[in-house]
């Protein structure tokens, strides 16, 4: 069995019957690794929060649209978001119905927004502009709007999507406008939605942002459903000994939340979650090979097939992520490095670790890039012409399937038309 640094997998049980090194063999890196049972167990986390019965779990499909991921999401009873055409298209062939898609438009073209009307596809829009272009192509229809109530919070200011500096939703000095924008085209408001951020540890922001919108939803007689955003965070540094966050205290709240507020408002409506991270972070190692180590002055550096063509988080955000490494034909050296783990791609900034003290690392060694299920793939990328990496699941019965295959130099060229 190879070194693993930190045991992180060996605790979970991700590589089930398999190995790191039999997978990388096999598959070639990069290599997106996910575990079908860990899927399963965070969507039922998700779908069992509160036990209100008008509770509905929307996947938000942009943290990880692989089709498989999508097809086990709808067997385990998640709904799902979509901010394009393109995913719709994608959940679509997953097996989801237009009921069971909730699009959250921002910025989209008349076209687009026409397109998602014409398929019956339930659509929130984020602005007063917005819903003026959803009356023009639909008027007297059923239509939610996203608010922005004035709470945000999130890992990063990138991820933060509520509060004073977010592009997203409409703000109290423009509800007058909206109101009246849905009075002239005889609009619906059946649904208000909110996402104040992502990747929150403690649910005081959270809870403090469904507290406010469920205020402002008083206002509004029409109501069918509720969005509550999702943002729900998952412990990163587990090598650390980082602590989940407590789901049962929250949903405990959110249960007397949804209860309160139906008593107060004479029915009962349907509130959704939007968890896209929380779903599928966990579920996923991320492999690459190590292909050079060198030090430049003082710094040293491991240089992988990990590019943030790849994993484009750590650049992106600063985020961190635990890595382990595998070791096929030795153990651990007892050298413990500060070292920097980089990719493969051109640009000073292509760093996955920074500066972190880790056992010895060396060339052939493979790395394993923990919690990339979300927001790895679906943000990847074919810059300086490196192709995206494979996707194998580790299925619950143990056996590996190739779920995508990896990109072929000749897909690079798939797309240009000749002069």
């Amino acid at each position: 069995m190879p070194y693993r640094y930190d045991l992180v997998t060996g605790k979970n049980g991700f590589w089930e019957n398999t190995d790191p090194a039999a997978l990388a063999a096999q598959y070639g890196t990069p290599l997106y690794v996910y575990n079908e049972r860990i899927l399963r167990e965070r969507c039922r986390e998700m779908r069992e929060l509160v036990s209100y019965p008008n509770f509905h779990v929307n996947y938000s499909a942009k943290a990880n649209t692989n089709l498989t991921i999508l097809r086990i999401a709808r067997e385990e009873g998640l709904y799902v978001d979509a901010m394009s055409l393109g995913e719709i298209t994608v959940e679509e062939a997953a097996g989801f119905d237009a009921k069971h898609i909730f699009f959250i438009s921002n910025n989209v073209s008349r076209e687009e927004m026409a397109q998602v009307i014409h398929k019956g596809i339930y659509v929130g829009v984020d602005s007063v502009s917005q819903l003026e272009m959803f009356g023009q192509l639909c008027p007297g229809g059923k239509v939610c709007v996203r608010l922005n109530t004035g709470v945000g919070a999130g890992h990063s200011a990138a991820v933060v999507t509520g509060g004073h500096e977010t592009k997203f939703g409409i703000d109290p000095d423009q509800y007058d406008d909206m109101k009246r924008t849905a009075d002239k085209y005889g609009l619906h408001l059946t649904g208000i939605n909110q996402h104040i951020g992502s990747q929150f540890m403690t649910s005081d922001d959270f809870l403090e942002g469904t507290r406010r919108l469920l205020e402002v939803c008083m206002q509004y007689p029409e109501l069918e459903m509720i969005d509550l955003g999702g943002g729900l965070g998952i412990p990163y540094h587990k090598a650390d000994g980082e602590g989940r966050l407590d789901l049962a205290a929250l949903g405990k709240a959110l249960d007397k939340m949804f209860r309160d507020f139906a008593a107060a408002y004479g029915r009962e409506v349907e509130f959704k979650l939007e968890p896209g991270r929380y779903v599928v972070a966990e579920c996923c190692v991320l492999l690459g090979r190590v292909h050079d180590t060198k030090t430049v002055y003082e710094n040293r550096f491991a240089g992988t097939d990990l590019g943030f063509n790849v994993l484009v988080r750590p650049v992106m955000y600063g985020s961190w992520h635990d890595v382990e490494i595998y070791r096929a034909d030795g153990d651990d050296t007892g050298i413990r490095q500060v070292v920097s783990v980089v990719g493969n791609i051109c640009e000073s900034g292509d760093y996955l670790v920074t500066k972190r003290e880790l056992p010895e690392i060396l060339e052939g060694d493979l790395i394993g890039v923990m919690d990339a299920g979300a927001y790895g793939y679906s943000m990847s990328s074919n810059y300086n012409c490196r192709l995206r990496p494979a996707e194998v699941l580790i299925t619950t019965n143990g056996e590996v399937k190739l779920i995508r295959r990896r990109d072929r130099l000749e897909d690079l060229l798939a797309g240009f038309e000749t002069c």
